[in-house]
């Protein structure tokens, strides 16, 4: 039996997995919970939802997935994407797993605006980690992880995150295949960095996708 699959999300990457999903014998891809509202710099999870059939959830809210209001859910696998929604224990203790992609190195910049914090912090190397979700953010054990070099005397935040997209699929489509034979290995919490929307006004000059934006406050 294929293994029911939900995910959540949004972007280029999201459609991009939420396709690998949707094609996979070993996978149903069952319902798709975009952001709401989707960002309009990148592509609609929500239309490659309508356009290949697949059911979604148009509020955005993943506890409107069918069962979860009455406690009868049991979801099998929940993959996570660029989710914008903070998922909480209920929801975490409903699904046998449920795992989150990030766009960080973890523990090492756990939180919103990874790219933009590890270039204005004059990183070499930056990574991208698939995760267990747990309560926490960003906290759960690591299942895989890849690591690749940034440039940060010349590169702009779009550069690098035109490059994670394709580093993120690449270490999803290696990892799926030998998922339930991984064990995940805990984070060390002494090694941890984390920021807040709050503390996005210290990026400065990082604060959007290029240095020129974010001077001219576009």
């Amino acid at each position: 039996m294929p293994r029911e699959v939900v995910l959540l999300g949004k972007g280029s990457l999201a459609i991009r997995i939420a396709d690998w999903f949707h094609r996979s014998p070993d996978h149903e891809l069952t319902w798709v919970v975009p952001s709401v509202p989707e960002p309009v710099w990148t592509d609609s999870l929500m239309g490659w939802a309508e356009a290949n059939g697949v059911p979604y959830v148009a509020s955005g809210d993943h506890r409107q997935l069918p069962g979860f209001a009455d406690d009868s859910a049991s979801l099998d696998l929940v993959f996570s994407v660029f989710y914008s929604t903070i998922i909480r224990a209920d929801f975490i203790d409903s699904c046998r797993r449920i795992l989150n992609l990030h766009n960080a190195p973890l523990p090492r910049y756990r939180g919103v605006s990874p790219i933009n914090w590890a270039l204005k912090n004059g990183e070499r190397e930056h990574g991208v980690t698939m995760h267990e979700i747990t309560p926490g953010i960003d906290d759960g054990p690591i299942v895989a992880q890849l690591g690749y070099s940034i440039y940060p005397e010349f590169e702009e935040v779009e550069d690098v995150y035109a490059r994670a997209l394709d580093y993120g699929f690449a270490l999803f489509a290696k990892t799926m295949p030998l998922l339930d034979r991984i064990a995940a290995r805990p984070q060390d919490d002494s090694q941890a960095t984390y920021y807040s929307r709050a503390d996005n006004p210290r990026l400065e000059e990082r604060r959007h996708f290029t240095r020129a934006q974010s001077v001219g406050g576009g």
